[in-house]
């Protein structure tokens, strides 16, 4: 574009002077070797232009003919190198896709026509067909050299990193990514990998100044520096926090002040400050945390703040909790363990399973179990809470890699990644299309809750019987004659529907033996709804003993 313009100013400039000339007309006289010429200024003008015009020319045509064996040498030069890297271009889109025969045979080609010292790309091209043909050192080798040489330090180096991480050989990848993150500073992967390493062998301090220099170079995006700044400051609090409270306290809010959502951090924060007896800032970083997202280990905390709180104190912690967000199951679920710790057995029962209703979970319907014991102490009641907790969705907890911990760890076991674990339901086997675990499962779960069986001896005989209870309890004894059919009559509760439905059983008399004159009638023995042990004495009768009659409590 340049020599373009150029070749426009020279043709403007020539005309504007000769324009010039036309204006000014003038006659040129010459005397050479005693002939006079003269002829106009414009012809003299015309004339030295061309003369000067053909000199060009033919210095130009001296010039093609004297270097035209380097022009023609260079012209075929240049027609082989396209056609080599039309080749190298073919066979990195063929290893590339897998197509081992074509990549190796564009290597082939690529090699006759291009020099490997003047091109490294065809290392590259050598170390990638042979991994797709399964040929593992000889791509080690390839980037070997490539590590070696300054242009393709950073690509070898990751083809090692890669192959390394491949083979399992942790240490070998970690030197890898070591190197290539102090050669180039810039390199995301570098970067990324060096800072798993230092993180996954408590290198704290070498891993949070590694990620500021990273930031430095915006090698990773602020937000995402923030988020794994703020996780080593918190892992670094965790370890200060029995030798040195008040130096994770510090680090604690640092991580805090980059991530405000990070549960660990606050609860690590909150630890510090209740260590230094001040419960209201301890208090009010728990509360922060709790209104963004209601957490059980937040509220656990919380909760037990103090350690010589009595169980009174500790509910009403929990209803301090509960007015923050209300209508939440985490909330109404802390309630209930703190009403049961309290012995307040209603609110405890009732709390608890409107948190079922809400979001049924493993962990609620256990609480129900015990809350259930320590109210009426029913096996059957107890054993169908637990039930409806083996039916039920696992509680959340702190996964990462398909694995859970029970506390929160800043690295994973199985990958060595920071920042993995999350709170979630940990990973479960695919069932099925079942309706457990659902708000209205939990609503059936609750009403077909049996009633508490509560177990009276049967009075000695009277001459008038009066009624034992409300319910309609009616035992009438076998007849005398053997021909005679006792009927009797027992309470049982319904499957759906905790009320006492009447319920009528024949007994049919046994044939009496030759030497017993009157026929004793055998009684069948009528199961509960919901099972108990044969030896259980509210159960069935004993033919030493008198008949016992069973009621049921309502709710």
């Amino acid at each position: 574009m340049i020599r373009i313009l150029f070749y426009v100013l020279v043709v403007l400039t020539l005309g504007a002077g000769f324009a010039w000339l036309a204006d000014r007309p003038g006659e040129l006289s010459l005397i050479w070797q005693g002939s006079r010429i003269e002829m106009s200024l414009m012809v003299a003008a015309t004339l030295l232009a061309s003369l000067i015009a053909a000199i060009l020319i033919v210095v130009w045509l001296v010039r093609v003919v004297w270097l035209s064996p380097h022009s023609i040498s260079r012209y075929f030069r240049a027609r082989k190198r396209d056609r080599g890297y039309q080749a190298l271009s073919t066979g990195l889109i063929a290893a590339g896709a897998g197509d081992s025969v074509l990549a190796r045979k564009m290597t082939a080609r690529t090699h006759g026509l291009l020099s490997a010292d003047r091109e490294p790309l065809i290392h590259l091209l050598e170390a990638q067909t042979a991994l797709i043909e399964g040929k593992y050192d000889d791509a080690r080798k390839k980037f070997e050299l490539m590590a070696d040489d300054p242009e393709t330090r950073e690509l070898g180096l990751r083809g090692l990193y890669l192959e390394a991480k491949r083979l399992g050989a942790n240490e070998a990848a970690r030197q890898y990514a070591e190197r290539a993150a102090d050669k180039a500073p810039h390199l995301p992967w570098a970067t990324l990998a060096a800072l798993d390493y230092r993180s996954q062998t408590g290198q704290w301090d070498e891993a949070i100044r590694l990620l500021d220099q990273s930031r430095t170079a915006h090698v990773i995006e602020r937000k995402e520096a923030d988020r794994k700044k703020a996780v080593l400051l918190t892992a670094r609090a965790s370890e200060k926090l029995e030798a040195d409270p008040k130096g994770a306290r510090d680090d604690a809010q640092a991580a805090l002040k980059l991530a405000e959502e990070l549960v660990p951090a606050g609860l690590i924060a909150a630890k510090a400050l209740f260590r230094e007896d001040n419960l209201r800032k301890g208090a009010a970083i728990l509360e922060k945390l709790w209104k963004q997202d209601p957490h059980p280990e937040v509220a656990k905390l919380y909760v037990r703040a103090r350690s010589g709180d009595s169980a009174t104190d500790r509910l009403k912690r929990a209803n301090k909790l509960e007015a923050l967000r209300p209508n939440n199951p985490v909330a109404l679920a802390a309630v209930a363990e703190a009403a049961l710790e309290a012995r307040e057995l209603p609110l405890a029962r009732s709390k608890a399973e409107a948190a079922a209703r809400m979001q049924p979970s493993e962990s609620i319907f256990l609480l129900l179990a015990d809350i259930e014991e320590a109210d009426t102490n029913d096996d059957g009641r107890i054993r169908h809470w637990m039930n409806q907790a083996l039916k039920s969705p696992r509680d959340p907890a702190w996964t990462a890699d398909g694995v859970t911990a029970p506390e929160w760890l800043p690295v994973s076991p199985v990958s060595g990644r920071l920042d993995a674990f999350e709170w979630k339901q940990p990973v479960a086997q695919i069932a099925g299309p079942i309706e457990d675990g659902t708000p209205d499962a939990a609503d059936e779960a609750i009403r077909s809750l049996p009633p508490v069986a509560i177990v009276h001896q049967r009075p000695e005989p009277q001459p008038e019987r009066a009624a034992v209870s409300a319910v309609p309890v009616h035992v009438i004894e076998a007849a005398e004659k053997p021909e005679d059919v006792a009927v009797k009559t027992i309470a049982v509760p319904a499957p759906s529907e905790s009320v006492i439905v009447p319920q009528t059983v024949k007994i049919e008399p046994q044939p009496a033996p030759a030497k017993t004159a009157q026929a004793k009638a055998v009684e069948t023995v009528v199961e509960p709804f919901f099972g108990r042990p044969p030896d259980d004495p509210g159960v069935r009768d004993d033919g030493n003993k008198p008949l016992e009659k069973t009621t049921f409590r309502l709710f």
